[in-house]
């Protein structure tokens, strides 16, 4: 019976380490998509900018996602027609050694106001 304890043990540690590594990874992508959705977004408003569409993905980040996602990186781009943005960061992780990167995209439409 120890024996198999001896080597069930450590394995049935690894599987629940990674499942909550996966889950922490999981977190921190959710919160990189709602970012740059919610940066987009405010890119793409009328009379906006893309830097207001960074500080509104950076201030997402800040108030929902802190703890999952740390080195945040926003930056992003807007057209005529187009606001994109984008996120980068490193999600938390629970293993040594092992810093995954997240990279989310968003973009919304440029709001114009056109004659009827």
């Amino acid at each position: 019976m120890s024996v198999e304890l001896v080597v069930l043990l450590p394995a049935m540690f690894a599987i629940v380490l990674l499942g909550v590594q996966g889950a922490l990874y999981y977190h921190a992508h959710t919160v990189a998509i709602a970012a740059a959705q919610e940066g987009a977004r405010a890119a793409g408003a009328k009379d906006s900018s893309v830097g207001a569409g960074i500080a509104a993905a950076t201030d997402f980040v800040t108030d929902v996602g802190q703890h999952a996602i740390t080195e945040v990186s926003v930056g992003g781009e807007r057209g005529d027609q187009v606001a994109r943005i984008t996120v980068t960061g490193t999600a938390a992780s629970i293993l040594p050694g092992f810093a995954p990167q997240i990279t989310a995209r968003a973009e919304a439409p440029v709001e114009t106001v056109t004659a009827p």
